[in-house]
């Protein structure tokens, strides 16, 4: 039986009258990539928050690890949650080496292979303020795996890629499945999912179910 890598067990969040989780239980298996997909509103951005340590829960549970998540987020995790934010007057390397120098965790090689990796430019001087969306998205993404970590939370991965660009990061997330990170992502888009996961997970309305497409 395959390892557990992260458990929600009825997780409950309100914001006033709006209820974002509503007794929300899944499983969630090490080494595989696991996929949620739901409107806008139904709750995926906010679950992806509470797993994270982002954003406290109302009631219930999530563990990662067999460690129960707190309100800070865990150390190894890699994460991409809404549109990343990076200093725009610096190039996309100085952005990601200046965030390898608070946690220590990434070298300057390291962030080289993660920029590689998403498809941009290491030698690049580049403002990111100069960048596409899709450009930016991808900085996010090296920035999430520049770490190597063994577990990826990714809130609509794909946002502002072109049709390339989409295809270039699924490769990417299949090659880093392969050598065994788990991966957690939400998409709009029932392609992306089919192309991608394992297991599929339907939100709407805060409740959570499995995907019968």
């Amino acid at each position: 039986m395959s390892e557990t890598k992260i458990a929600v067990t009825a997780a409950c969040k309100r914001f006033r009258e709006t209820v974002a989780l509503d007794q929300v239980s899944v499983c969630f298996e090490a080494g595989r990539i696991h996929g949620i997909i739901g409107r806008n509103g139904s709750g995926k951005t906010v679950l992806f928050k509470c797993i994270c340590g982002f954003m406290s829960l109302d009631a219930g549970r999530i563990v990662i690890d067999g460690q129960a998540v707190r309100t800070s987020a865990p150390q190894d995790i890699g994460i991409i949650i809404e549109r990343p934010g990076f200093i725009g007057s610096c190039s996309g390397w100085k952005n990601l080496w200046l965030l390898a120098q608070l946690r220590k965790r990434a070298s300057r090689q390291d962030v080289a292979e993660a920029i590689r990796q998403v498809g941009l430019d290491v030698q690049s001087r580049k403002a990111v303020a100069k960048y596409s969306q899709g450009m930016r998205q991808r900085l996010g993404l090296a920035q999430a795996i520049m770490e190597k970590p063994p577990l990826l939370i990714l809130d609509e991965p794909m946002n502002g890629l072109d049709k390339q660009g989409v295809a270039d990061v699924r490769a990417l997330l299949r090659d880093l499945n392969q050598t065994g990170t788990t991966i957690l992502l939400s998409s709009h888009y029932a392609e992306d999912i089919d192309a991608l996961c394992d297991t599929v997970h339907e939100m709407d309305g805060g409740r959570i179910r499995p995907w019968p497409g």
